[in-house]
């Protein structure tokens, strides 16, 4: 009998997850299909350049899996029905499986605050970048553009338009200090740059309410703002919590070591989709580099439960967060294995090529899921079902 796996969303984890299964079991005992709401792969960790005009490459799905047995189907999922092995489809039908892996991601939380009019962006998805993308084309010099949040996100998105914009009054609002997850020398490094780049930067500032053209803060002052960049926050796709999956208090769907669903043996979740410890028992972070190592797990496990293996448990560990500051600059922050920052760090142009090997090397895993990493030959072999 063969056993159906269904993995929804391809974005970074879920293309990976796909890739690794299609290398890992033999097409004779298996169905594996790969459900996405668009027909290509999006860059999320590009999405900032793009917002800017830079042109990002295409990278259509079905090109991508052209060369392995995995069915890609483009259609946006509208509930997992999930005690009937099944998931229903936005253009109609249901698909069914035998095992499940979830990757729908996460998107920009909306403000928590009033907003009048239409000036408020984000970065969060590839049409939401373009949104962005034509509004800054239309702002005149002088203009002004806000962004609020002060994370990896805002960090990468406010140096990236005041570099490529600097006939812009640019802005960065947070509501903490300037580098709080950062080490004291990389947030001196992440100060300078912003500095050097002309932001005006208003720390410990939390913003109160968005109009046509200024945002209030909660103090009572007006910042003018023809444009706003929201960069606070995600929030997790919300059909997991709206079906009898467990899931935490964020919507993301609670696993084991294994990446298994804790009260759905049969599905397993990866990326900003699941809720999974790491060092220290702290929840893994929404991030790139958390999904990546999440989907290799998580295909490892699925190969066990088709093959009657048993699942493998690796340590989950941070190493580095990696930050562009433009395209001339960034930041790699080493970090304990609990995502806390070390002292060390890289910063400049040596850090900025290395974020363009991260970037590029993430991109090339998706892109070529029939690439194999040439290791000793003591590595997985192909299962035959």
């Amino acid at each position: 009998m063969t056993h159906r796996i269904l993995i929804l969303g391809a974005g970074y984890a879920g293309a990976l997850a796909a890739g690794a299964l299609a290398r890992r079991l033999h097409p004779s005992g298996v169905e594996i299909t790969l459900v996405n709401a668009v027909p290509h792969f999006v860059e999320r960790i590009r999405l900032h350049q793009l917002a800017v005009g830079q042109t990002l490459a295409q990278r259509p799905l079905r090109d991508m899996f052209a060369k392995t047995d995995v069915n890609v189907v483009i259609d946006r999922v509208t509930s997992l029905e999930v005690d009937a092995h099944q998931v229903t489809l936005e253009a109609g039908g249901a698909l069914g499986y035998d095992s499940l892996i979830i990757s729908l991601g996460s998107t920009q939380a909306p403000p928590a605050l009033e907003v009048e009019g239409d000036t408020v962006r984000s970065v969060a998805s590839h049409s939401e970048a373009l949104r962005l993308r034509d509004s800054l084309s239309a702002l005149d010099p002088g203009r002004s553009v806000v962004v609020v949040g002060a994370g990896l996100t805002g960090l990468e998105a406010v140096t990236e338009i005041a570099e490529s914009r600097p006939d812009l009054d640019v802005s960065l609002l947070t509501g903490d200090a300037i580098g709080a997850n950062l080490s004291a020398k990389g947030a001196r490094h992440v100060r300078a740059v912003l500095s050097r780049l002309g932001v005006t930067v208003h720390e410990r500032t939390r913003a109160g309410r968005i109009t046509p053209d200024a945002l209030m803060t909660e103090d009572g002052r007006s910042l003018p703002a023809d444009l706003v960049v929201w960069t606070t926050g995600f929030v997790t796709n919300p059909l997991a919590a709206a079906s009898s999956l467990a899931t935490s208090e964020d919507g993301r769907i609670v696993v084991d070591r294994t990446m298994r669903s804790v009260s759905h043996p049969a599905v397993r979740a990866v990326g900003d989709a699941a809720w999974a410890l790491g060092h220290g028992e702290k929840p893994l972070r929404m991030c790139c580099a958390s999904g990546n190592a999440l989907a290799w797990q998580a295909a490892e496990g699925v190969v066990a439960d088709v093959s009657g293996g048993r699942a493998p448990s690796v340590p989950r560990a941070y190493v580095a967060q990696c930050i562009s500051l433009g395209r001339r600059d960034g930041l790699l922050q080493i970090v304990r294995p609990d995502d806390t920052p070390r002292e060390l760090v890289l910063t400049g142009r040596l850090a900025a090529r290395n974020k363009e090997f991260v970037c590029k090397g993430a991109a090339f895993g998706v892109a070529n899921p029939t690439f194999r990493i040439p290791v000793p030959s003591r590595g997985p072999a192909r299962v035959t079902v």
